[in-house]
C-alpha cells in the first residue's frame, strides 16, 4: 500500500474539527507530536502529527484555538492511539488538552513483545518489518517556528507515514504468538500510571544517597522536594534550574539557620537565593520542629555484598526464560523489581513480588522468580519441572 508522504496542514479550528470527526470513525490513528522543552517544566507542543493510514495531517497548535475535537479524538475508546515511545507524548497532551490520550498502543514496547529488540526506535523499526528509511535528523529542530522547513515537514510526516501499515504488522506477530494481551495491558497501564493524581510525599526517595540521612533529616529532605516539584510546575521551569537534588540534600544534611549559612550550600542558582531563601529556611526550620513520630523512615541501603548470589540467581533465571520465549529481559522486569524481591526477603522472611509482576507477568516469570529466591540454585529448567 502506498502512503501519501505528502502531508494535509491543519491550521484553522473547522479544518481540525472536520479532521477529527473523520478519524473518529476509524478503529486506529497514527499519532506524533513534536515539542520544545529547553526552558520550561511542561511540553510546548510545536506540532501535532496524526495519519489514517492513507494522508499524514499536520496540526498547528501554535494557530489552532479550540482543540476540543482533538481532546474528544484523543479519549475515544473505539479508537486505537498508536504512537511510538509514548511517554513524552503523553505528558505533551496532559499539558495541551489536559487528558490522556486512551487506549494507547505504542509500537515500541510491541516491537519488544514481537521479538525486534527492546527499546528499538521508530527508524529501526521502520526498517526491520518493512525495510523503508525513515530519517532522523530533524530530532533537536526548532518546532516552534514559523514557517517549518521543507525538511521539517518531511520529517514529520513520515513519523506516522508508515505507522499504522507497521500496527497492523505487530497485530499480526502479537495475535500469532499469543503476546497481544501482553501489550495491551502494558499500555493501559501506562494510560493508568499518566492519570494518577500528582503525589511527590515520595520524591525525597530517589535524591541521590538519601538512605544516608537519619529521618529527621529525611523529613526536611522530604519538604524540600514537595516544594520544588510544586514550585517548578508553578514557575514552569526545569527542576534543576530552580535547586539540584545535591543541595537539596545538603541543606537537609547541614540545615542552615540564616541566609549567609544557606548560601555556603553549593550550587544553589543565584535566583533562588535572592528569591527563595526566607522561604527554604522557613521549611527546614518547620521540618527539623515536626513530631519526631512523623518522621519517615530510614531509606534502605544498597544492598549487601552478601545478597549478589540471589540477585545473580535471579537475573539468570529471567534471561533463561527470555531466551526460551525469545524477549528482550529488560520487557519481562524492571532492575528495582529485582531489589524488591531480594528486600522482601531480609525484611519479613517470605519473598513476595512487586504488584506489577503479579498480573500477566506471574505465569511468565512471577512464579519462577518466588521458586529462585526461596531456592537460588534453580535454574529455568528446573522451576520449569516444579
Amino acid at each position: 500500500m502506498i502512503i501519501s508522504t505528502e502531508p494535509v496542514w491543519i491550521g484553522h479550528d473547522n479544518e481540525l474539527a472536520e479532521l477529527c470527526a473523520r478519524l473518529r470513525g476509524q478503529a486506529a490513528v497514527a499519532v506524533d507530536t513534536e515539542f520544545m522543552r529547553t526552558d520550561t517544566f511542561f511540553p510546548i507542543a510545536g506540532l501535532i502529527q496524526l495519519g489514517d493510514g492513507k494522508t499524514c495531517y499536520l496540526v498547528d497548535p501554535l494557530s489552532i484555538t479550540d482543540f476540543s475535537p482533538l481532546r474528544e479524538l484523543m479519549v475515544d475508546e473505539k479508537v486505537v492511539k498508536v504512537l511510538h515511545s509514548c511517554s513524552e507524548d503523553i505528558e505533551v497532551f496532559v499539558s495541551l488538552l489536559g487528558e490522556v490520550p486512551s487506549p494507547i498502543f505504542d509500537t515500541q514496547i510491541a516491537a519488544a513483545f514481537a521479538g525486534l529488540g527492546f527499546s528499538l526506535g521508530y527508524a529501526g523499526l521502520v526498517k526491520a518489518v518493512l525495510n523503508i528509511d525513515v530519517p532522523k535528523d530533524e530530532t533537536r529542530s526548532d518546532w516552534l517556528q514559523r514557517p517549518l522547513s521543507e525538511s521539517q515537514i518531511k520529517y514529520a510526516a513520515l513519523d506516522v507515514a508508515h505507522m499504522l501499515i507497521v500496527y497492523g504488522k505487530l497485530l499480526q506477530i502479537l495475535k500469532a504468538s499469543e503476546r497481544y494481551t501482553w501489550v495491551k495491558s502494558d499500555c493501559a497501564d501506562m494510560v493508568a500510571a499518566a492519570r494518577k493524581p500528582d503525589d511527590f510525599s515520595d520524591a525525597y526517595q530517589k535524591v541521590g544517597f538519601a538512605w544516608k540521612l537519619r529521618p529527621s533529616e529525611l523529613a526536611i529532605l522530604r519538604e524540600l522536594c514537595i516544594w520544588r516539584e510544586v514550585e517548578s510546575r508553578a514557575r514552569n521551569i526545569p527542576r534543576n534550574r530552580l535547586i539540584k537534588e545535591p543541595s537539596l540534600f545538603e541543606m537537609a544534611r547541614k540545615q542552615p539557620k540564616d541566609a549567609a549559612h544557606l548560601q555556603r550550600i553549593e550550587d544553589i542558582p543565584t535566583r533562588t537565593l535572592r528569591n527563595d531563601s526566607e522561604k527554604l529556611l522557613g521549611i527546614i526550620h518547620s521540618a527539623a520542629n515536626t513530631d519526631a513520630a512523623k518522621f519517615p523512615p530510614r531509606l534502605d541501603a544498597p544492598l549487601a555484598p552478601a545478597e549478589a548470589p540471589l540477585m545473580k540467581a535471579l537475573k539468570k533465571y529471567v534471561r533463561d526464560t527470555a531466551e526460551v520465549l525469545q524477549l528482550p529481559p529488560e520487557i519481562l522486569i524492571r532492575k528495582k523489581e529485582y531489589e524488591a524481591i531480594v528486600r522482601s526477603g531480609m525484611k519479613g522472611g517470605v519473598f513476595t513480588l512487586p504488584e506489577r509482576l503479579l498480573g500477566w507477568r506471574y505465569d511468565v516469570i512471577g512464579k519462577g522468580l518466588l521458586a529462585v529466591a526461596e531456592n537460588p540454585v534453580l535454574d529455568a529448567d528446573g522451576i520449569a519441572s516444579i
